[in-house]
């Protein structure tokens, strides 16, 4: 594992008192503004167990930044991220070295932090609108694109949005997760669920040995990553021999999880099909096969600028990186798009909360989708997903996790969160179960973490 700091001697850490798990009761309401008075940040590059394919392409690392918040009264609040340069935009992704990309990233994250320290604030949500344009236009000038994809630059703030979302806990005397979610947003969040069913990767590649394996561990839904690499035909046919394979070797399984005993199948496209045509010849295939009855959702499969209808499919289709903001899910769930991927984790929780509330009042279901975090953004994800509504026909909310399966010091990783071996952190049967202990410490997001704070200490 090896780090380097880009910015450095930024905050005197002997000015600095140590952090603690926050304690209090939360106020209703507050006007007051929050002003940031010290900042930085930092990263370490984790390595991949084998390249990780997606959008059609391969990430062999995914660098962990780290943003550091204080106020006069809060102490240091960090906030976590992975970067997923290939996630954000392919295009930038493909325009460089991978090291180079996510420099790129990591320096708009430092800047983004910047703009932070002088803009005060009432919520990190009030925050983060109020940076963007000039985050924006940063990144237009980092990368040389006028056109550069607001997931990157979403995924370049999360860090940051989430050190603010401590401080805010912090100045706002919130104790947990639920009193710190702004009064509009509560509703759509407002469950305790005991149960997240976890999505099980299959990423381009993957050996078949791996999806019996984890079958026979319980786990009952699997997200099949298609837009295979090539040109549009190369795509549709790698992706529809790679289905075969899959169901092949996973169709008489069985499982106690769902009523007819079936596995579960969810795709997910990351908006690789340029035509619903395309996508259409896929799931004729798949009714040919047998596998159609199985798959119970679609996510974001087609180009973002692709405006047509999706009623017909006949499988629910979820939206996830066309959707930038609640103007966006409002267009999908017009034509026709009956679920929203929230992440939390990768588009920052601010924006996540807002999408969430859209949801809710259109009766469309939501789902928290990864972006290979560690252990600790793990749980903040989890916080998000167990208070959603179960998704139709599973009966709990579901959340995709695949980082245990993806890095190479998974293990270590797990070592550096502040909560070790407790029972929601386990996947049990293909589920997390989430018990009053999660919500009560709400996953551990509220307390120090020493690996991330020697981060920033002097030697």
């Amino acid at each position: 594992m090896k780090r380097r700091a880009f910015i450095k001697d930024t905050v005197v850490w002997s000015l600095l008192p140590a952090i603690k798990p926050l304690a209090g009761m939360a106020r209703q309401s507050s006007n007051m503004k929050i002003k940031i008075d010290h900042i930085a940040s930092d990263f370490e590059r984790q390595p991949l167990v084998r390249p990780f394919g997606f959008k059609g392409g391969y990430l062999t690392e995914l660098w962990q930044t780290v943003a550091l918040m204080q106020t006069a009264a809060s102490g240091p609040k960090l906030g976590l991220a992975t970067q997923s340069v290939l996630y954000g935009d392919p295009d930038v992704f493909s325009a460089h070295s991978e090291s180079a990309g996510n420099a790129l990233m990591y320096a708009l994250s430092e800047k983004a932090l910047q703009l932070a320290r002088e803009t005060p604030f009432e919520t990190p949500a009030d925050l983060l609108s109020a940076i963007l344009p000039e985050v924006r236009k940063y990144a237009v000038s980092l990368t040389g694109r006028s056109n550069v994809n607001l997931n990157f630059i979403y995924n370049a703030l999360v860090s940051v949005d989430n050190a603010a979302w401590l401080v805010y806990a912090s100045e706002n005397k919130c104790p947990d997760f639920d009193t710190m979610i702004p009064a509009l947003y509560r509703k759509p969040l407002s469950m305790h669920n005991p149960r997240i069913a976890v999505m099980y990767q299959i990423p381009y590649g993957m050996p078949m040995t791996d999806l019996v394996k984890a079958a026979g561990e319980g786990y009952f839904v699997f997200k099949i990553k298609t837009g295979m690499p090539g040109n549009q035909e190369q795509m549709l046919q790698s992706d529809i021999e790679r289905l075969t394979l899959i169901h092949q070797t996973l169709k008489n399984l069985r499982t106690p999880q769902t009523k007819d005993g079936r596995l579960v199948y969810t795709l997910d496209a990351n908006g690789r099909y340029q035509k619903k045509e395309s996508l259409l010849r896929y799931l004729d295939h798949a009714r040919k096969i047998g596998a159609f009855d199985q798959i119970r959702l679609i996510e974001e499969p087609f180009w973002e600028s692709n405006n047509e209808t999706v009623e017909d499919v006949g499988v629910i289709i979820g939206a996830d990186e066309s959707v930038h903001t609640e103007a966006d899910a409002i267009k999908r769930i017009q034509q026709g798009y009956k679920a929203l991927v929230l992440k939390g984790i990768a588009k920052t929780l601010s924006v996540s909360f807002k999408i969430a509330k859209v949801a809710h009042e259109n009766n469309v279901a939501c789902i928290c989708a990864d972006l290979t975090v560690n252990p600790l953004l793990l749980d903040w994800h989890k916080n998000l997903a167990g208070r959603l509504q179960p998704f139709p026909g599973i009966g709990m909310p579901m959340i995709e996790t695949n980082g245990d399966m993806n890095y190479r010091n998974w293990e270590l990783m797990k070592t550096f969160h502040p909560v070790q071996n407790a029972s929601w952190q386990q996947v049990k049967q293909g589920v997390f179960e989430l018990n009053d202990d999660f919500y009560k410490r709400s996953g551990g997001i509220f307390m120090g973490t020493d690996h991330y704070e020697r981060m920033f200490k002097r030697s």
